[in-house]
């Protein structure tokens, strides 16, 4: 059936993410009326693929609505749409569709990190504020954590359940939580894959202070490895450190490249041993085939 005119439009399908009831149409919502998400984790960065959505805006406007909640100053809060708002304005567009929600905190917080989560590429320091921020959510809720969770489910804990919902370990989620424990600069460097993963975790055990050193010595170095850290936090747990003895500590466990072996075999004590009829071919696969033989009986041995 067709609109009359200044009607509501109904929304017939939206994004399973939002959670749109039957009940719920989209309305246009001046952009300036709308705040963000109060911490919102998801980086809105103008690359190529905003590039792309700013373009199919200006075309066709913005086809998926927002959603949102009043705030208590007459406007609105962003739960789910920063990056299509983000693109109207640049695209200069002055109002949005949007599906305006009553809101707890906690139901916020979830929503926003269910419709956001999913993308692809995400970040590791987006997971890790999403992980936590949800985590923590659910368990100011309790067992109600998701009203659409089985009897068997919302009998497990927050952590279980999370873990189930991103597909990741409960372990996993742990750990990116950890993250959020690591000053921005540090937690820059894993989001650049200049600071590996695991080392991030161990670091994020350590003191902020003692962390910003560690960053000084990452743009000195280069680098650090797991052992380096290992060992500071050895150290830190007999006691505090200062700056030049975290540095001595770390350089003194460098790990040591094993010295590169070379071998050369002379053609003439190896020609004694083959047939004069063998080619340098020949010769290499029978000195193959002797090499693993031996390295079997040593592992019987």
């Amino acid at each position: 059936m067709k609109n009359r005119s200044g009607e509501k439009i109904k929304l017939t399908s939206i994004d399973e993410l939002l959670g749109v009831v039957n009940e719920e149409s989209a309305m246009e919502i001046e952009i300036d009326k709308i705040k963000s998400f109060a911490g919102h984790p998801f980086k809105v960065i103008d690359d190529e693929k905003m590039q792309d959505l700013i373009e199919s805006i200006s075309e066709s406007g913005v086809l998926t609505p927002v959603l949102i909640r009043p705030d208590q100053n007459d406007g609105y809060e962003m739960i789910s749409g920063h990056r299509r708002m983000h693109a109207a304005q640049k695209a200069g567009i002055i109002t949005i569709p949007a599906i305006v929600r009553e809101m707890t905190d906690d139901e916020a917080v979830i929503a926003m990190v269910d419709a956001n989560i999913q993308r692809e590429e995400l970040l590791p320091s987006e997971k890790a504020f999403a992980y936590k921020m949800k985590l923590e959510a659910m368990k100011r809720q309790g067992s109600r954590t998701d009203l659409t969770l089985s009897q068997n489910e919302t009998k497990l804990r927050s952590d279980e359940i999370l873990s189930k919902q991103v597909g990741e370990s409960r372990a996993q989620v742990q750990r990116f939580i950890r993250l959020t424990e690591l000053i921005p600069d540090l937690l820059e460097l894993v989001d650049k894959k200049r600071l590996n993963f695991t080392i991030a975790v161990d670091i994020s055990y350590i003191p902020q202070d003692v962390q910003k050193w560690i960053y000084e010595y990452i743009c000195d170095n280069g680098f650090i490895k797991p052992n380096q850290i290992a060992a500071l936090r050895n150290y830190l747990g007999q006691g505090p450190v200062t700056q030049s003895l975290m540095i001595s500590i770390l350089n003194s466990h460098i790990p040591v490249k094993a010295p590169a072996r070379k071998v050369t075999l002379n053609e003439k004590k190896l020609t004694k041993y083959f047939p004069k009829n063998y080619t340098s071919e020949d010769m290499e696969k029978v000195i193959e085939s002797l090499l693993e033989k031996w390295k079997q009986e040593q592992e019987v041995m």
